[in-house]
Parts: structure tokens; C-alpha cells; sequence
């Protein structure tokens, strides 16, 4: 009997840390600008540029891509970037990151508007960026 009670308690657990990743999914939220790196600074352009640290083998990263190069296709003033940090570790870390796809909005000038965990909602993310945009 213990150890249905000792199962029945891991699932309960695991349901509560899944339901908790699902809500956090996608949320916008800002955060204090930090020196970036170089190979961050290296990708601004004008306007606001979204640049989206991924790794290799990271699927939900594959997917915020699509979203990001077609919102920045379709938006004036707004540009996309990918840099993969599988090998970089030094800059998730200077950064903050601790998971892919993580998405930084910055400025030309390497001010960081927002950021978003996991792959970002197109809509919810256009309607943060707006006062931002020309």
C-alpha cells in the first residue's frame, strides 16, 4: 500500500511541475539590461532585433524560428537572428539563460525591450514590441 501511495505522489508531482511549464510557455517578461556578449552584439540591427538562442538538438526551437522569421518578415523595423549556444555556455550564462529557445528583443544599441521563454505567441509578442517599433 505504501507504494501507492509513493506512486500516486510522484504523479502528482510530476503533473504540478508539467502544468507549471505549460503556463510559463511563451511568457513575455523584461528583465535588467546585462553587458551582452559580443557574439549577441554582433547581430543588432537597426530597429529591434529578435535574437533567438537555441541549441542543436532543440525541436521547440525549430518551431519559435518559423515564428520569429515570418513576425519579422511582416513587421518594419523588426529583424531576426538565431545563435545557437550549444557551444557557447559563457554566453547563456552572462545572459541568464537557462533554457531553449529563449528569445531577447534589443535594441540597436543593445538594450533589451523583453524576453520570452520557450516558443514566443505571435500576437501576445507583436502587441509587447509595438511601442518599440517605428
Amino acid at each position: 500500500m505504501t507504494g501507492v501511495w509513493a506512486l500516486l505522489g510522484a504523479l502528482a508531482v510530476a503533473g504540478a511541475i508539467g502544468v507549471l511549464l505549460k503556463v510559463r510557455e511563451g511568457r513575455i517578461y523584461r528583465r535588467d539590461s546585462v553587458d551582452l556578449p559580443a557574439p549577441v552584439r554582433d547581430l543588432l540591427a537597426p530597429g529591434v532585433t529578435l535574437v533567438q538562442l537555441s541549441t542543436t538538438f532543440c525541436a521547440p526551437c525549430r518551431h519559435a524560428k518559423v515564428v520569429l522569421s515570418d513576425l519579422a518578415d511582416r513587421t518594419d523595423g523588426l529583424s531576426h537572428a538565431e545563435l545557437d549556444v550549444t557551444n557557447l555556455p559563457d554566453v547563456a550564462a552572462q545572459l541568464g539563460v537557462m533554457r531553449t529557445p529563449t528569445t531577447l528583443a534589443l535594441t540597436a544599441d543593445g538594450v533589451e525591450v523583453l524576453r520570452v521563454g520557450g516558443v514566443p505567441k505571435r500576437d501576445s509578442l507583436l502587441a509587447a514590441l509595438q511601442p518599440h517599433l517605428p
